[in-house]
């Protein structure tokens, strides 16, 4: 399918006193990858239901996962364009009195917004209902689709919008809320453009998320065709979890962001999940490797409500799904593994091993070269030789035997007179 551009977030070039002056940097529109069907989505009740199993459910056995979590009581901050619990699989997901509206009330030209419910919970893009579905979307009888979370909780916080309404004052103020909100994990499926490192007041918001405990993950950015690397941001704050897409050969996908900050790599192709009003659509973008990741922190934080934040990374890292030793900047320490994560838990880590995680095979070992008879094969002859001899000698035994014994006959016959 070609790749067609999308509006990025982005964080424009600007100082800090210009920041001041202008309120904060403004964020373009979240950010998408290529459309995959997203256009054709009305966002209607009526609206398309996706019956199948989406690949990127289909790739883990969701049994053996379930088992050990299933992320219940764990709460995942969403901040992105607002969370629409008229999805019938969101209902019961989110926490609408936890939510906010973090978007400013009039544009930069002094001209009302559309700002929608103050809980966060009205999405006209459509974009964070998607994230938050892949987290935590409630099973629904006739579609296959479900979150890999489905029994986390999600704080609705609306801070961007089509228009890229939001700023970096306000995804600061957005991060902060969540830890009010009690959030144990945050998802941000936004980035910065050109390498630009916003006000240092962002990092400052991000810092006191990882000291109060929530594991932040962040997706890596869309920016990676042609194989660019620069850091983006959040995602390349250290302790946050970069999240790069990956596609159905567990490589990376065409326009995922590479970078030594990556840390790990998640489905971001094709990409159903829950839309607006009800029903599903499909997307590309690091923005939904992000929550699939997000996802697979909820269910160890369940498991292991004491782990740090550095813990739930080092085990996502560790257990990820790796084609090289060590750290490879295009997908981090490998594509996820939700079950191993899961299941490979009997003590926690602090940062992966480089050197576990592929199966080491047994070197080949090599032939002698022997131009003439070899020893195996000079015994075999020997034996082969002995084998015959021993027979023969029996075969002759039993003959002169034979012989011995009629001769003894004919002479009591010859003695008798006969």
């Amino acid at each position: 399918m070609p790749q067609r551009p999308r509006p990025r977030t982005t964080l424009a070039r600007t100082t800090l006193a210009t920041v001041l002056a202008t309120t904060a940097t403004l964020l373009a529109a979240p950010a998408a990858a290529a459309d995959s069907g997203s256009d054709q989505c009305t966002f209607s009740r009526t609206n398309h239901k996706y019956t199948g199993t989406p690949w990127a459910l289909q790739r883990v056995n969701l049994d053996e996962l379930w088992s050990q979590s299933k992320g219940e009581k764990v709460r995942v901050a969403v901040i992105d364009t607002g969370v629409d619990t008229a999805n019938p699989q969101l209902t019961q997901a989110v926490d609408a009195s936890s939510g906010t509206n973090l978007l400013p009330k009039k544009d930069g030209k002094g001209q009302p917004l559309e700002r929608g419910k103050a809980n966060g919970t009205t999405d006209t893009v459509g974009h964070g209902t998607r994230v938050a579905g892949i987290i935590a979307a409630r099973p629904e009888k006739g579609t296959g689709f479900v979150g890999l979370a489905p029994e986390a909780t999600i704080i609705p916080i609306k801070q961007n919008d089509a228009e890229g309404h939001g700023t970096a004052a306000t995804l600061a103020e957005a991060i902060r809320y969540a830890v009010k909100a009690k959030a144990q994990v945050i998802n941000i499926s936004q980035d910065t453009a050109n390498a630009v490192a916003p006000a240092e007041y962002l990092h400052r918001a991000v810092d006191e998320a990882l000291a109060a405990g929530v594991v932040v993950v962040a997706s890596a950015g869309n920016g990676g065709m042609g194989g660019n690397v620069k850091p983006t941001y959040p995602a390349s704050y250290p302790g946050v979890l970069a999240v790069a897409a990956s596609d159905r050969n567990n490589e990376r996908a065409a326009f995922s962001q590479s970078g030594d900050f990556v840390g790990v790599a998640a489905p971001g192709v094709d990409m159903v999940s829950t839309v607006p009003k009800g029903g599903h659509c499909s997307d590309n973008g690091t923005s939904f490797s992000a929550p699939y990741v997000a996802a697979v922190a909820a269910l160890v934080k369940a498991k292991h409500p004491r782990w740090t934040p550095r813990e739930v990374v080092a085990q996502i890292e560790q257990t990820a799904e790796r084609s090289i030793t060590g750290h490879d900047p295009r997908v981090g320490w490998g594509v996820v593994d939700p079950v191993r994560a899961l299941t490979e838990d009997d003590h926690p880590i602090e940062s992966p091993h480089p050197d576990e995680g592929l199966t080491h095979a047994e070197p080949p070992t090599p032939a002698k070269l022997t131009l003439g008879e070899t020893p195996a094969e000079h015994n075999a002859r020997l034996a082969t030789y002995v084998a015959i001899g021993v027979t023969a000698l029996v075969a002759t035994l039993s003959g002169g035997a034979v012989a011995l014994r009629d001769a003894r006959r004919r002479r009591r016959v010859v003695g008798g007179g006969v």
